[in-house]
């Protein structure tokens, strides 16, 4: 086994890394640090999460990739994630629970990448 300190970052295609980076920011929080001509990367929800927006013309095209996901830490917090989640932009595909007590969302982000907002 290799040792690492778990996945330390996410690259996304974007159409348009600013109408990204305003989404997230929004919904999670996240912080910008490092950008260029067709780059912005983000800190954050997590103490060690990066998230590329990469522009591209193959946005919104998972390439195998179903879906990613954030874990919120109250149970009770969904439906005020989903609320935000729709204020941000967001498409609401579907929520339910997966076990009493343990719901779930899953929205689409602007460029169709789907997101799942979940507890466990």
């Amino acid at each position: 086994m290799i040792k690492t300190h778990g996945l330390t970052h996410l690259s996304l295609s974007v159409r348009d890394p600013e109408k990204s980076l305003a989404f997230y920011r929004e919904l999670f929080g996240v912080r910008e640090y490092f950008r260029d001509e067709n780059t912005i990367q983000v800190l954050g929800p997590g103490p060690h999460d990066v998230i590329a927006f990469e522009r591209r013309p193959s946005h919104g095209k998972p390439g195998g990739i179903d879906h990613f996901g954030f874990r919120l830490t109250d149970p009770a917090d969904i439906q005020e994630a989903v609320r935000q989640a729709r204020n941000a932009g967001a498409t609401i595909l579907r929520e339910g629970e997966f076990s009493p007590g343990f719901p779930f969302a899953y929205i689409a982000d602007p460029d169709g990448y789907t997101i799942e907002i979940w507890f466990e």
